[in-house]
Formats: structure tokens, sequence, C-alpha cells
């Protein structure tokens, strides 16, 4: 079965839901396959207080309900399931999805995400938004005045770290090795803030906590010493897990320019891509921010730049 469109979605999350809004409101009736995360990485997070109009803090999959709500509102034709191949080189563009459909569409908006590395230790999942958070910025309030840790050696791991000092009374760095991998202005300013302490050599191999129905709290987390094995418990509050996001590009290595750490290319100040017609926003083409309001800033970008696209081919 092939279908046409003006304009297809593909992923959710503040990014799609947003392109999904605006193109509905300018009559361009877009297609919109979620993936398989619905609302995107939101979804785990328990608690949003940095997202304006929500002045008592909302979850995270109740706020993507809100805008897949609004999406559908103005006609959004919203749709469970997975784009599995898409095809560049030709206009109109097609997607292959995976319950067998061919979408052939005059334009493309990316919104697919970035998702942050894990540990992979059960623990992590069993606290995961109760305690394990992968975003300082989203959730460092929490823990203000509390005593946190932040795992990984990089320039991230250390923002986090930094970050995390201003709010809460003591934060561990926990690194692998024996020196950190950030760059030097980052590391300096690790080492220059006296509520950091790092743990050199150090892998945590269980996230420990309290555990009372619905209710979880973290309590501490379990180290093993990479050189000599030994372990050691320390009691923190919360753990951020800061080794790296990786982008959901993989559809379309070969198709369009990515960077080196697989984020989607876009021309500065926009949301085009290296092919005319196709545009990426929200986290699959932002190694800085990853924020949920800039990501529905870019989406609205992605979709007012689709929307001026299908204008010029008419």
């Amino acid at each position: 079965m092939t279908e046409k469109t003006k304009c297809l979605i593909i992923g959710s999350g503040p990014a799609g839901y947003t392109a999904a809004i605006y193109t509905s409101r300018a009559d361009i009736k877009p297609i919109l396959y979620e993936g398989i995360q619905p609302g995107g990485q939101l979804t785990i997070t328990t608690e949003i207080e940095n997202f304006p109009g929500y002045p008592e803090g909302i979850s995270g999959p109740a706020m993507m309900e809100d805008l897949k709500k609004q999406a559908a509102r103005f006609g959004a034709d919203i749709r469970w399931g997975s784009i599995t191949d898409v095809d560049l080189s030709q206009r109109p563009f097609t997607a292959k999805t995976d319950d067998g459909k061919t979408i052939m569409a005059d334009t493309i908006i990316i919104a697919t995400g970035a998702s942050a590395k894990w540990l992979g230790i059960p623990s992590e999942t069993k606290f995961g938004g109760y305690g394990v958070s992968a975003c300082a910025t989203c959730d460092g309030f929490f823990y203000k005045g509390k005593e946190v840790a932040v795992v990984g050696g990089g320039d991230t791991a250390c923002e986090e770290a930094v970050y995390l000092a201003h709010l809460c009374k003591k934060v561990y760095l926990i690194h692998r090795r024996d020196e950190l991998r950030a760059t030097k202005v980052m590391q300096d300013k690790v080492f220059r803030t006296a509520n950091i302490e790092v743990i050199w050599n150090n892998l945590p191999t269980e996230i420990v906590g309290t555990e009372e129905g619905f209710n979880k709290a973290v309590t501490g987390v379990l180290l093993k010493n990479t050189l000599t094995g030994e372990e050691k418990k320390i009691d923190i509050d919360g753990i951020f897990i800061a080794i790296g996001h990786k982008p959901n590009s993989d559809l379309f290595k070969g198709k369009l320019e990515l960077h080196p750490e697989g984020y989607i290319k876009t021309v500065p100040g926009s949301t085009k891509t290296s092919v005319e017609g196709v545009f990426a926003a929200g986290d699959i083409q932002d190694l800085y921010f990853r924020q949920a309001i800039t990501a529905a800033g870019s989406g609205c970008m992605a979709a007012i730049e689709a929307e001026r696209y299908i204008c010029s081919l008419e």
C-alpha cells in the first residue's frame, strides 16, 4: 500500500509533536510516525518543572500526551509504528513503515531524538526517574542541598558536576580511569570547585535504595575499583549518568551529512539538512542543549521551513 503526503514527520517527543501542531495548523495535513518510544525520552521522566506553562510541574508522559492531543486536534495523522527505511535520492521522498506501507512525501521532518547511554545495571532501570537521571539541568533542582554522584569523565560529566555543585551539598564525580577525558578548561572547573570530589578508577556496580510500593528513593551506590577490585559504598540521594548520548540516526547514515558523533548536520540557525526538503529538529541535531523547550522550538522552525519549501513546489 502506498500513500502520499505533503509532510512526513518521523519521531515524536516535543520536536515531532510541535512540528505536527504547526504543520497541521498550516493545513499541510502531516503524517507522523511516533517510533518505538512514543513521546520520546520525556516519557521516562517522572516530573518536569522547567517547561513554561506548567506552574505546578507535570510528568513527562502527561506532557507528551498534551502535545499529542494538541496536534491531533488540528488534524495531524499520528500513527503508532516506525519508519524502517527512507529514500532521499529522488522526489517525492519515500519511506517504508514497519507494517509494510510506503509513504511518499514532498518533505520530511526528522525528530528521532537521541538516547542517553546507560551503565546497563538492573538497578539503574529500577530507580530510573526516582534518583537516577541522565540530565542535571532537568532534575538537579530536586537535589538541592543533598549529596549526589555523577558518572563519567568527559565534558558532559564535568559540566553536570559543576552545575550540580551550585545546588547540592556534595557532588562525587565517579570515573573509571585515573584521568578525565574532558577539556582542560572543564577539568580546571571541576578541580576548583570545593564540593566536588573525584573518585578515580571506580565503576558503579549497583545502585541501592528504598522501595515502598510506588515510592522509590536512591540511598547509595556500590563502587568497584577498576585496578584492585576493592568494593565500597557511598551514601547519595541521586546519581546522574553522563557517559554520553547516542543520536537515533542510523536510518540516515549515507543519506544525510552527519557529525562524527552521529548527529544530523543542519545549516546554522536553521533545521535544513544536506538534502533540500529534509529538515531535522530536536535532539537528533542538537549536540549541546537537549532540552524539551529547545526541541519544541526547533520543531516549530522545521514546520515553518517545511511549509515554505512546500509552497516553493507549487
